[in-house]
Parts: structure tokens; C-alpha cells; sequence
């Protein structure tokens, strides 16, 4: 099975459903290839009690307000996948599930986008895949060694299944943070962070999160002062269960152990801690293993970009893996500009401004599942599910 069009969008999440707006509104054919069976991208599988950080008006994809979640002033996981299913088939996205990408590679004139159901030829492609599918877990001494269980944000889902057991849990940003107040009232609970947890104020939420980053870019956009963005205001938001536990003081942080051995961890100083679970809420990495194929990745793992846009290949952008690919990118309400701006960019290079047409496979393409979406962050912020927590970037 082929096909020709002008842009392939890789993941079907709120960073490809953005970009498929914008891409509608430009005029351009396109298709959104999603590898999850059903919508809702990461956002479905995050913990049970995880919420947005900023009320439903303040984490809306371009074009179509949130509605509010009755009896919630920040919206939980459920809903967020109802909102981007809805997007979804309100703006009638091209979408097609499930369909994994394997590669996309430099044909000449145009870009080859292989999946596992065939093949894709485009003009342009917008990868949109985030972060919560690259889970990153720290090479520790010991780690082999630990007899009990290890898990990642990833796989956490409630703290009822690891009740009255002893749960070291790493990690300092907000991910760490939120499972380490999920666990801290029905297990023995030991939350380890590389540095002193750092807590932005309580009544900072998503909006002023969004705001700062975007002014950081501005500034450096203008050659201004760098004002350190999100991270100059902390770590981790304060939001109602986080703050509940630190004010009750069952949220005491310990410092960094240096390995593991068979029946927990074992600190600089020799001294030991006993766990039966560690739950490592190290962060992620972007997911471009089909991007391989360009040769464009470097240092960390990232592709340079000026805006979205890759430099060494101006047929391809990178939308949604955070600030380097635009300011608060990774987040619901942030990643309506950068898509704004790549599907500009892309309609530019094409010279292809006009009305919609349609994604025309060689052979019928017949969508194996309804119409639907891809990823989030579920570190809480009305962004997608990674959480700014990592070992060694390990607060």
C-alpha cells in the first residue's frame, strides 16, 4: 500500500491534531499517522488521579475551546481524551490508526515515510510523536542487583497497588512529586531528589507557566536577557494534592543514593534504605527513532531547528517536544503557535495555498479504527505526559 501527499504528520496527539488544523487552514493535503489503536495519545495512560495544572479555558488546542469538566476546576486525564477525540472528528482529520511509522528517509524530490502498513510519499512531513513513549531510566550501580520491583512513571497507575509497602520513589520534579503525594498515605513512602525540591508558588498554575516561557522566547527571539522561562519560578507545581501532603509533612524529601543492592538503596555515607518497589520518575527523551533514517540527531538526542523547522532538512519539523521546538510546545494550549508557524513554513516551501484537497492513496486505505488523537504530558500541566523529573537532571 502507497501514497502521495503533500505532508505526513507522524502522531496523532494534541501536537498533530494542532498541526492538522493548521495544515486544513492552509490549504494543504495531508494525513496523520497515529501508532495508537484509540485516542487520547499518552494522556490515556497516566495515573488515575492526574489533572491538568490550568482550568479547561487555558488548555485548548487552536480553534475549539475545552469545555469544563463538571465539578472540576482542572480537568482530570478522562477528559482531556474525550476533548482530543472530539477535536478530532470535529475538524474531520485525516487521521489513520492504528499505523506505525518505521522510517522516513530522503527519496530526492520528496520524503518516504514507511509504516507497517505501507508507504507514505510527501513533500514535506511534521513529526509530532513527543516524549512519553521514550521513557529514561538512569544506568545506577545496582540497578540489576534490586530483587523487588522497579517501574517508571510510565507504568504507574494507583496507590492502592503498592499499599503497606516500601516505595522509594526518584525523581524531583512534578511527576515524582504527584506519585510521591499518590503513595505517601498508603504506603512507607522515601522520596529521593538530587537537590532540595524546589516549589513554585501555590497559586502559580499552568497560565503563568505558559506565560513565562513565552516570554522567555521573545527575549531571546530579541536578543534580550535570558529570563530563565519556567524554570527560574521552580520545579514543581504546587497543585492540590502535592500541597496537601508537603503541609501535612508527609512529603519530606531524601538526597540521592549513589547504587542499589539487593534489598534497596544505599547511600554515600553507607547507610541503607529497604524497599520493595522503586519507582523512577527520571523523565523521558523524544521519541525520533524514525527519524534515524536522515542522519540529523544530535547532541542528547535532538535534531537542530530553527523554530520547528530542522535545519539540515527544511522538509521536516519537529512539533511538540518542548521548548526547543517552541515555547511550552509540550503543552496543550503552547502548541498552537509552533504548529501555526510550521504549517506556514511548510505551505511556503510548497507554494501550495489553495483549497482543501484530499490524501490520495495508489491503493484504497481503509482506517483501521475510528478517528481519534495522540499525545500530551502527563506530568499534570496542561501539557502531555513526561513531567520536567529526571536522575540526572534529577532535582
Amino acid at each position: 500500500m502507497t501514497g502521495h501527499t503533500d505532508v505526513v504528520v507522524i502522531g496523532g496527539g494534541q501536537a498533530g491534531l494542532a498541526a492538522g488544523y493548521h495544515l486544513r487552514r492552509q490549504g494543504l493535503d495531508f494525513v496523520v499517522l497515529d501508532a495508537r489503536a484509540t485516542p487520547g495519545g499518552a494522556w490515556q495512560h497516566t495515573w488515575d488521579s492526574l489533572h491538568l495544572f490550568s482550568p479547561a479555558a487555558f488548555s485548548s488546542l487552536p480553534g475549539r475551546l475545552m469545555p469544563t469538566q463538571p465539578g472540576e476546576e482542572y480537568p482530570d486525564a478522562g477528559h482531556v481524551v474525550a476533548y482530543l477525540s472530539d477535536y478530532e472528528k470535529r475538524y474531520e482529520l485525516p487521521v489513520q490508526r492504528p499505523v506505525q511509522v518505521l522510517g522516513v528517509h530522503d527519496d530526492g524530490r520528496l520524503l518516504r515515510v514507511e509504516t507497517d502498513s505501507g508507504t507514505w510519499h510527501a513533500r514535506a512531513v511534521i513529526s509530532a510523536t513527543g516524549t512519553w513513549w521514550r521513557p529514561f531510566l538512569p544506568a545506577v550501580p545496582g540497578r540489576g542487583d534490586f530483587a523487588g520491583r522497579q517501574l517508571h512513571t510510565v507504568s504507574y497507575r494507583r496507590p492502592q497497588d503498592f499499599a503497606g509497602r516500601r516505595v522509594i520513589v526518584v525523581g524531583g520534579g512534578n511527576s515524582g512529586a504527584q506519585i510521591a503525594a499518590d503513595l505517601a498515605h498508603d504506603t512507607e513512602l522515601t522520596w529521593v531528589t538530587r537537590r532540595p525540591p524546589r516549589f513554585l508558588a501555590d497559586d502559580i498554575d499552568g497560565r503563568a507557566l505558559f506565560d513565562a516561557a513565552t516570554a522567555r522566547r521573545r527575549a531571546l527571539d530579541e536578543g534580550r536577557t535570558d529570563t530563565g522561562g519556567v524554570a527560574s519560578l521552580g520545579d514543581i507545581v504546587a497543585v492540590p494534592p502535592v500541597r496537601e501532603a508537603r503541609d501535612a509533612g508527609l512529603l519530606k524529601a531524601s538526597p540521592l543514593f549513589v547504587r542499589l543492592d539487593r534489598d534497596g538503596v544505599v547511600r554515600a555515607d553507607g547507610t541503607r534504605t529497604p524497599a520493595d518497589v522503586v519507582i523512577w520518575c527520571t523523565g523521558f527523551r523524544p521519541a525520533l527513532s524514525h527519524l534515524s533514517p536522515l542522519g540529523l540527531r544530535g547532541p542528547r538526542g535532538r535534531i537542530a531547528t530553527r523554530g520547528t523547522r530542522s535545519v539540515e532538512e527544511p522538509r521536516l519539523h519537529l512539533l511538540g517536544y518542548g521548548d526547543w521546538t517552541g515555547p511550552a510546545s509540550a503543552t496543550l494550549i503552547g502548541v498552537g503557535r509552533p504548529a501555526r508557524d510550521a504549517a506556514r513554513e511548510i505551505a511556503g516551501l510548497l507554494g501550495a495555498r489553495g483549497r482543501p484537497t484530499r490524501s490520495r492513496p495508489d491503493v484504497p486505505i481503509v482506517s483501521r479504527t475510528s478517528a481519534a488523537t495522540d499525545r500530551a504530558s502527563p506530568s499534570g500541566r496542561a501539557a502531555g505526559p513526561s513531567g520536567r523529573s529526571a536522575w540526572r537532571a534529577g532535582r
